[in-house]
């Protein structure tokens, strides 16, 4: 009887390390998105992150749809003082006051970036030259936590009336929507992201 080959290990970058990260590692990290409400979705994330770690956002991600219709950057500006209010009374997200009213007025200025460069995905992928990035990173310690891109990104946002853009939000943004392939060499996804788009 012929012996059963045991299972190739899958190398992963190392943050990936329970089902939740590991499934959004091998499915949306790095992948370069064009979808203006899943660009919106993440700048929002990645503010309400800002202090903690990226699996309990994870874990919230769907609470945070549900709580805020489905990142629709249209009616997310209209909220009201009554409904700031229900989301600070909504125990299934981050519940920061400066965290959800600067989500709105983020909403706001993301309809004003769609109004003037025709999508919000034409405006911040021109931060790239609307090209991902490919770094070659061995190492954790390779990874930045900000970069030239990420800085440029965070004023010019900043300017335009957004919130909780530092440059390391934009940076872990950036490599979040797939500005930057921020992938290990070593990682089994670093390669499939690596072919010109």
């Amino acid at each position: 009887m012929a012996k059963k080959k045991p299972a190739e290990k899958v190398i992963r970058c190392s943050w990936a390390i329970d089902p939740l990260s590991m499934e959004y590692h091998d499915q949306e990290w790095g992948v370069p998105v064009s979808d203006d409400r899943l660009l919106f979705e993440f700048l929002i994330l990645e503010g309400a992150q800002a202090g903690l770690s990226w699996t309990t956002i994870l874990k919230k991600r769907q609470n945070y749809r549900d709580a805020f219709d489905q990142f629709d950057a249209a009616k997310v500006a209209e909220y009201d003082d009554d409904k700031q209010a229900e989301l600070l009374a909504n125990a299934g997200i981050v519940r920061n006051r400066l965290k959800i009213s600067s989500t709105i007025d983020n909403a706001r200025a993301f309809l004003a970036v769609q109004e003037e460069f025709g999508s919000f995905h034409e405006y911040i992928w021109g931060f790239v030259d609307s090209r991902p990035l490919q770094p070659r990173r061995k190492t954790m310690s390779d990874v930045p936590a900000s970069s030239p891109e990420s800085d440029a990104m965070s004023k010019d946002l900043k300017r335009r009336g957004f919130r909780f853009v530092g440059t390391t939000i934009c940076y872990a943004f950036m490599q979040a929507v797939g500005m930057v392939n921020d992938h290990l060499i070593a990682c089994h996804r670093h390669q499939a992201l690596s072919k010109p788009t």
